[in-house]
């Protein structure tokens, strides 16, 4: 069992989940639906790639300047 990073947004009508440490992505109606598209997806993905775990990913934020409108 390997921990994987996912992220999610909002796409129009659609959430899209993306897990950076594979590359993959996927979408669904919700957001538990994404992800657990997602899972599937990488689960096939590593089957036919396996992971190679020598570097942990890192995840951080960062700030920008507010724009007009948002």
């Amino acid at each position: 069992m390997v921990t994987l990073t996912v992220v999610v947004h909002k796409e129009e009508d659609v959430y899209v989940a993306e897990c950076p440490e594979v590359g993959t992505a996927s979408q669904g109606e919700t957001i538990e639906e994404a992800v657990e598209h997602l899972k599937e997806t990488t689960e096939l993905r590593l089957e036919e790639f396996p992971l190679d775990r020598s570097e942990r990913p890192f995840v951080t934020t960062f700030e920008v300047a507010r724009v007009a409108g948002t």
